[in-house]
């Protein structure tokens, strides 16, 4: 509109009661411009309430600007380069900047791949469950978690072993099932194709279906499936337990024994993961179990009998031992012991 000065001017000569036409000769506009302004209310407006418009701010040049065709070449062609194995390539070049802002820049430019949209779905109740296993370090050995999840409900069941074996597997998937109080209909699979799905050393290298999985599948009444061919149509509806189990029941705690971790595991289950209300469904996974449950196939007269398999062992449940602390004395103490008992 007008400058701050003229502003406060025109202001103060109407306060004096100065004519339109003087002002607009005082103040150099035409007169028009004075009414229209009145009329406007611009004079009703502190001058800071005018908006203060900044040009575009000048680009700062940098040391990295010369070879930031380099880098942009590089990343097309190998997209997970380092900034740290640039800099080696730039500096070959001539480059004598620091790392900092080639960090930030290879951060800007670099291509990212477009993301798989995960497809959230839900399946019916007693439809389908979901099983993984994952292993776990601990003061006496690495143990694998059995997870169970049926889709559904989300209810979990969680129990570790010291090997990850088929006959594993059916000792954990039958006592899933008697937490459940049923088995689903279909069972997915994902981590243990190679271990009770497929069988590698068939002729000629070829994947085949395990015969034995088969029939304990056919013993208690479920389907197996795969996740494949594209894991987020199979697996997106739930989320991903193994994580969720390092994250709230593993990290931080202490255990003493095999025994002694599945008790704790057991009662998390009981006290946590299963009561806890569910992100997603926003609903506790042990009430929506309830509605579930009589969509769930029976359980089976009698647990699985392999005339393959081994029997089953029992393990022995593995403690630490605690450390014996030894008092240590210098020899000539040791010398005066011996001639005391002279």
């Amino acid at each position: 509109m007008y400058g701050t000065e003229k502003h406060v001017l025109l202001r103060h000569y109407l306060e004096q009661g100065m004519s339109k036409a003087a002002m607009a000769r005082d103040l150099g506009v035409d007169r028009r411009t004075i009414y229209r302004w009145i009329e406007a209310g611009e004079l009703d407006r502190t001058p800071d309430d005018a908006v203060v418009l900044y040009g575009p701010r000048a680009v700062k040049s940098t040391k990295l600007d010369p070879y930031t065709g380099i880098i942009e070449v590089r990343l097309e062609s190998y997209p997970r380069l380092t900034a740290v194995r640039l800099l080696e390539e730039i500096r070959a070049a001539g480059y004598r900047g620091g790392y900092t802002q080639l960090k930030e820049y290879v951060r800007k430019v670099r291509p990212r791949p477009p993301e798989d949209p995960v497809v959230r779905f839900e399946t019916p109740p007693g439809h389908q469950g979901q099983v993984d296993f994952a292993d776990f370090r601990l003061p006496w050995g690495k143990r694998y978690a059995f997870l169970t999840v049926l889709g559904f409900s989300r209810v979990l069941w969680l129990q570790f072993f010291s090997r990850q074996t088929m006959q594993h597997v059916f000792e954990g998937l039958e006592e899933a099932f008697t937490f459940f109080g049923g088995v689903p209909h279909e069972l997915l699979f994902d981590q243990m194709k190679a271990v009770v799905i497929k069988d590698e050393r068939a002729e000629g290298g070829r994947l085949t279906e395990n015969a034995e999985f088969l029939r304990f599948a056919s013993h208690h009444g479920f389907r197996i499936r795969a996740c494949r061919p594209y894991r987020a149509k199979t697996k997106g509806k739930v989320e991903r337990p193994v994580s969720y189990v390092r994250s709230n029941f593993f990290y931080g705690r202490t255990f003493t024994s095999d025994e002694d971790l599945n008790t704790q595991a057991r009662h998390w289950l009981d006290h946590v993961a299963n009561v806890r209300v569910h992100g997603t469904l926003k609903e506790r996974p042990v009430d929506r179990l309830e509605r579930e449950r009589d969509a769930l196939r029976p359980l089976a007269s009698r647990p699985y009998r392999s005339f393959v398999l081994p029997p089953k062992v029992k393990e022995r449940a593995k403690a630490v031992l605690p450390r014996i602390a030894v008092e240590r004395r210098p020899l000539e103490a040791y010398a005066q012991i011996a001639e005391g008992g002279r």
